[in-house]
């Protein structure tokens, strides 16, 4: 690919990763998409393109799921490897990965386009934490036994097994936290995973994928892929050979999913979005009430699944209420992730500042007051000012 200049704030560790040639993780080997083909990952902070990454398809994704369902059914994942190993390459990932904290932290700042401070105090600790708390978990997952009211010397009891095979789709707001959420659980528990990398954000996903291989996973056991939902991911969800299906993401893909998974009934979890409401009655401590419903919103720059994107006030503080909450949104600094200053940065690509733009001018339109914020006069990036309606209908 052409050079891209790259912001000189990154960490060479960062700036050569972001600029190599990129692949897919597959039955242990890094490998490009069977068509060749690639997608671009931009940088939220700019529009420009800094990287390419394979686009997979239905080819790779059966690939993946045949390395999974080998390494689960034939490979030393089940037979040889015991829940203790497997709690030791779990620990092991969550020290490597701690040890690039730095670099991780500026990828999921690069990528998503959340403040650099954010990333390293929270995002990768995180996943950090959950990869430990998950090796934890490895030794401890066992059945029940059961007395029994019939006659003579019975025994009654349970197994916990793994599943199989799960195929995992996370999204672009928090993609190494994501990656950690589904990877930790499924692996603790001796399932063998292929994991699609939101297109928007798949950076970390693939540094992770390199950690994986160094912690010691045997081949095939974890895949990791990059590529669109219509290619990549509605093949994971249709693919016979899944046992399970988990996405994190829209409730219109939710059920597409799981009209997907019914070729052969396999498990499914969905996490979903909402229009989540705050509620303020007049007797909160306000003192809390304010930062508490401000920070609901504009955390993470809005894009969180349980945003409290809308804020219900009773009239009696109404006013002390979004006075407070629309100061605190025209404080707010944005600007580029790897800004020190920066409090929020853009918005994770031009789909989405389309989106919450056209939000903005739909609710003014339709007679809505801005008290705070509205479209950003930047030239480059996906820049939108805190924002507050007032006047709303439903």
């Amino acid at each position: 690919m052409a050079t891209i200049a790259l912001d000189p704030r990154l960490d060479k560790r960062t700036s050569n990763f972001i600029a190599s040639e990129h692949r897919m993780l597959i039955d242990g080997k890094f490998v490009k998409a069977a068509s060749g083909k690639t997608l671009p990952v931009y940088n939220p902070a700019t529009g420009d393109v800094m990287a390419q990454v394979p686009e997979a398809e239905a080819l790779d994704v059966d690939r993946a799921v045949r390395a999974a369902r080998r390494a689960f059914d034939e490979g030393p994942w089940q037979r040889k490897i015991t829940p203790s190993e497997r709690g030791r390459m779990l620990w092991k990932l969550a020290d490597l990965l701690e040890s690039h904290l730095e670099e991780f932290a500026e990828l999921e700042s690069m990528d998503n386009g959340k403040p650099l401070a954010i990333a390293r105090v929270a995002d990768v600790p995180l996943a950090v934490d959950l990869f430990r708390y998950m090796a934890g978990w490895a030794t401890k997952i066992m059945g029940h036994t059961f007395p029994i009211s019939a006659g003579g010397e019975y025994l009654t009891y349970t197994l916990r097994e793994p599943i199989g095979v799960v195929g995992q789709i996370i999204p672009w707001n928090f993609p190494l936290l994501m990656a950690a959420w589904k990877l930790g659980p499924a692996l603790a528990a001796g399932n063998t995973v292929v994991l699609k990398l939101a297109e928007q954000t798949p950076l970390s996903g693939l540094r992770l994928a390199e950690l994986i291989q160094e912690a010691g996973f045997p081949e095939g056991v974890v895949n990791v892929l990059t590529g669109y939902g219509e290619g990549a991911g509605a093949p994971l969800a249709a693919h016979d050979l899944v046992d399970k299906i988990a996405f994190t993401g829209s409730t219109e893909v939710g059920k597409l999913i799981v009209g997907a998974a019914r070729g052969n009934l396999k498990k499914v979890t969905l996490e979903l979005g909402g229009k989540s409401p705050a509620v303020v009655f007049p007797d909160a401590d306000l003192n809390k009430a304010i930062p508490g419903t401000a920070s609901a919103i504009f955390f993470n720059h809005g894009q969180c699944c349980c945003a409290g994107s809308r804020l219900f006030v009773h009239e009696k503080v109404y006013d002390k209420v979004i006075e407070g909450v629309s100061d605190i949104a025209s404080k707010i600094r944005v600007g580029p992730g790897l800004d020190p200053e920066t409090q929020m940065g853009p918005l994770v690509s031009e789909e989405q500042y389309q989106r919450v733009s056209s939000y903005i001018d739909a609710g003014l339109n339709e007679g809505a007051q801005a008290i705070a914020g509205g479209r950003s006069e930047a030239q480059k990036g996906y820049f939108v000012r805190p924002t507050v309606l007032t006047k709303t209908n439903p």
